[in-house]
């Protein structure tokens, strides 16, 4: 038998089988040698017989125990809101069956300390799928920062503000998104952790962090403007701001990553070109990303269970990102 660490043919299994893995992840995974999807699991009957049926998957199951037992499944992807991820994870890692779960890691900081512990005890590794460690477009911003084209960093600051979402007016049935219980938190918990997670790739882990949270909209319970100052370990001081019911006219994605000889300004999620700011002028770099987002990091998870590499994105990596989200919501 293949050990933990040495896995020649990776054979996953899906629990849960939304949006993200239809756009951004799921075919990905037929996409590496090595790896096939063998079996994926929905508590709603029809929507696992199709999926599975859409995309030549052999088994289908509507209870995730089931799944994680399959003798045939040695890996599993957690693919379902964040309240459920510890569940899972600890349920696939207690198997001996390696987890890469979607991010947030989980609904709060604890249990993310719950999935490290039972990967500790088992020895089974476990994923995050923060994918932008692993997408073209960040790692050319690394190689700016890396090459000194903007000197020392001094400063990171981050900018999101979006209109609210039709979906979000319903106040009879609020998008799961914006249940605590269930997400964490509101958007916040939901888009921030990939901004987080980046510039903590980048510039090291985030130390301290403070936050101030209101709902100006009443269009739900949960925040929908956060404002946030946060210190690196290496000294290096950040602050960011997310409103979530601004106008259209206000809609911003971005971060600047400030230097001591210039500036990178960049997007997270509409991948604007990449702009450099130094005393050579203004440089644009428009860096185009695989179909499928998710198939960088997904074949640096397959390579690592063979052997062949080492994957960055841990669930030890990845929890430092919902302690800065606790921090700054005054969850802890």
């Amino acid at each position: 038998m293949d050990s933990i660490n040495n896995i020649k043919q990776i054979k996953w299994g899906f629990i849960g089988c939304g949006e993200v893995t239809e756009k951004k992840s799921g075919p990905a995974f037929s996409m590496i040698e090595g790896s096939s999807v063998t079996a994926v699991m929905s508590r709603d009957r029809q929507k696992a017989r199709s999926y599975a049926e859409r995309h030549n998957i052999p088994k289908f199951y509507t209870d995730a125990q089931e799944l994680v037992d399959d003798p045939n499944v040695n890996a599993v992807y957690i693919a379902t809101p964040p309240s459920s991820h510890a569940t899972y994870a600890i349920m696939a890692l207690k198997a001996g069956k390696p987890a890469y779960i979607e991010k947030p890691m989980a609904a709060s900081y604890a249990d993310c300390v719950r999935i490290n512990r039972i990967s500790e005890q088992t020895g089974v590794p476990c994923f995050v799928a923060y994918y932008r460690r692993y997408l073209p477009y960040f790692l050319k911003i690394k190689e700016l920062i890396d090459n000194g084209e903007i000197g020392k960093v001094v400063n990171v600051q981050i900018r999101f503000s979006v209109p609210p979402r039709d979906l979000d007016y319903n106040s009879k049935d609020i998008p799961w998104r914006l249940q605590k219980d269930i997400a964490g938190g509101g958007y916040f918990y939901d888009l921030a952790p990939h901004q987080l997670d980046f510039i903590q790739e980048l510039l090291g882990v985030i130390t301290e962090a403070h936050g101030f949270c209101v709902n100006m909209g009443g269009l739900y319970n949960v925040e929908d403007n956060v404002s946030a100052t946060f210190k690196f370990a290496n000294g290096l001081v950040g602050s960011g701001s997310w409103c979530f019911i601004g106008h259209e006219s206000a809609k911003e994605d971005r971060i600047e990553i400030i230097g001591t000889k210039g500036m990178i300004c960049c997007s997270v999620f509409t991948f604007e070109p990449i702009a450099l700011h130094n005393e050579k002028g203004r440089i644009e770099y428009p860096i185009e990303n695989p179909s499928y987002v998710q198939l960088p990091l997904i074949k640096a998870v397959v390579e690592d269970l063979q052997g062949l590499g080492k994957c960055s994105a841990t669930a030890i990596s990845a929890t430092t990102t919902n302690w800065v989200m606790d921090k700054i919501l005054g969850k802890q």
